[in-house]
């Protein structure tokens, strides 16, 4: 692992310190770990770690194929994981549809103030109507028992199957800009079209998380699968960089949802 923190930022040290050991135990004792959900980020962290070995593999589920946060197993190359393995459950939220709405906020500010970690539960996922989400299987019992209302609106969870999961509403838009930087203002500028005084008046205002972390400054730079979250406004996830254009742009694969979409 020498050396191995010149492809990552100063700050994600102590995730690689704590992959690094995943990867380590997997040696020692020579069978498999479960990690938590993790990020993308985090999963592009991990896969790059691993990457660098041969004896050791990985691979991620987060409960239907879309999914963002994903809980991680790293095993030795002869084991194959099965999907029962990563202990993903699925939780369905019962509400009076006709008479109540529940919007993603709703949810995640619920289950964020139960005094769990972010990485207890995965994606939250609707297709309009239905509300969904993912926990670990060995928390299953405690949301059970512990969330009854999601904002103002009763509510009752139930455990379902997987293949139960609702198709979510597809609303990334993905295509090429042009930046003058990779700046955190500056792709926020360009994704919502905003000037970049105003992506630094969100960020000052603190209305932005990056992958999932309160984040204020504009000078900071993106690398791929970042994900921007600004408050009002959507979200955006960095999908690469291609390179600089012959005005000395630089060009970038970005996905967007916006929270101001026409209905």
């Amino acid at each position: 692992m020498d050396n191995i923190m010149q492809h990552f930022r100063p700050e994600e040290a102590p995730f690689v310190d704590e992959a690094t050991g995943w990867i380590q135990e997997v040696r020692d004792q020579n069978r498999f770990v479960l990690t938590n959900f993790l990020n993308p980020r985090e999963i592009f962290i991990l896969i790059t770690l691993v990457n660098r070995l041969d004896d050791i593999k990985v691979q991620s589920f987060g409960g239907y194929s879309r999914a963002e946060m994903q809980r991680a197993i790293i095993f030795p190359d002869y084991f194959v994981p099965e999907r029962q393995d990563f202990n993903v459950s699925l939780m369905d939220i019962g509400y009076p549809v006709k008479f109540a709405k529940i919007h993603h906020r709703n949810v995640l500010g619920t289950l964020a103030n139960m005094g769990v970690e972010r990485d207890t539960f995965g994606d939250i996922i609707s297709n309009g109507d239905e509300w969904q989400f993912f926990v670990k299987s060995e928390m299953v019992d405690f949301f059970l028992s512990q969330v009854s209302k999601i904002g103002n609106v009763k509510v009752r969870l139930a455990e379902k199957e997987l293949s139960d999961a609702v198709e979510p509403e597809n609303d990334w838009e993905s295509g090429s800009r042009t930046v003058a930087s990779v700046r955190v203002d500056s792709v926020i500028a360009e994704g919502f079209h905003l000037s970049r005084n105003h992506a630094k008046e969100l960020l000052e205002e603190r209305k932005v998380t990056l992958n999932w972390k309160p984040h204020q400054r504009p000078d900071f730079e993106l690398v791929a699968n970042d994900l921007l979250s600004v408050r009002g406004y959507g979200r955006i996830r960095l999908d690469s960089i291609e390179g600089k254009t012959k005005k000395n742009k630089i060009r970038i694969l970005i996905s967007i949802i916006s929270s101001k979409k026409k209905k």
